[in-house]
């Protein structure tokens, strides 16, 4: 029997077979990727390859398609090695979303309205039946700082904010004053350090700005304060970090 689409937003469905059974809940994370390829018709293959070992439940096309490749019920393989605020197994708490662009390799394309559209009505479908708070709407790169980058920083997160989607403040300027960056270490390092691993970022509080430091801050940056990605810690990055801690549920 022919698979139906799970999600009213979804054209067509492409199954993969990269998939298994969740091991543990609830689901409660959405993990936005992008594709990092050549084009859609590259990535749908991959993604339905065996060979490859990677899936997402949802991939959004350029002209804002939405095409179901994994039930929303299994395991999608999207995530790789991957933490966020004390879970390992990213994927058998998520779902994932892949959105169609090139990605850094290919010069980090703008995301078009069409696609974008696509994006926010997904995310407002899933995050509503799957009951994800807004805090644990998420990009790859958040989850996994030292090996990933998308969906990159001219993703329009601040977009989805306005549309209800995701965890958002308006980033605090960039202005010059004191800043921390790798090779630092002491008291304010281990704040810092605690305050992203408040917020939910896989970073050990050591006291040392090290390469995890930077990654994370990079990360950050990206999502929150795509304004200058430089992973150095300026008061820009760290008040746009105090802000949206205070923003989280149960902090006001």
């Amino acid at each position: 029997m022919k698979p139906t689409a799970e999600s009213p937003l979804a054209t067509s469905v492409h199954p993969s077979p990269n998939h298994g059974e969740r091991r543990s809940g609830p689901v409660d994370l959405l993990i936005l990727h992008y594709t990092g390829m050549e084009s859609a018709a590259a990535a749908l293959q991959r993604l339905a390859n065996p060979v490859a070992e990677v899936s997402a439940h949802y991939v959004v096309l350029e002209d804002g398609r939405v095409v179901q490749m994994v039930p929303e019920g299994r395991r999608a393989w999207h995530a790789g090695q991957a933490a966020w605020a004390g879970i390992t197994d990213v994927n058998s708490r998520s779902l994932g979303i892949e959105i169609v662009n090139g990605g850094h390799a290919g010069g980090l394309p703008a995301y078009p309205e069409a696609q974008i559209a696509a994006v926010i009505a997904l995310c407002g479908d899933l995050t509503g039946r799957w009951n994800v708070p807004s805090h644990r709407v998420l990009a790859h790169s958040d989850i996994a700082p030292e090996r990933k980058e998308d969906p990159g920083e001219h993703f329009p997160w601040d977009r989805l904010a306005r549309a209800g989607i995701g965890h958002w403040v308006t980033p605090t300027p960039i202005r010059d004053g004191r800043f921390f960056s790798q090779g630092d270490s002491g008291q304010p390092i281990e704040a810092l350090q605690a305050m992203f691993a408040l917020y939910g970022y896989d970073l050990p509080v050591t006291g040392v700005f090290d390469a995890r430091t930077g990654a994370v801050v990079t990360a950050f940056q990206r999502h929150f304060r795509p304004a200058r990605v430089d992973g150095v810690a300026d008061a820009s990055t760290i008040t746009t970090l105090r802000d949206l801690i205070a923003a989280l549920p149960g902090r006001s």
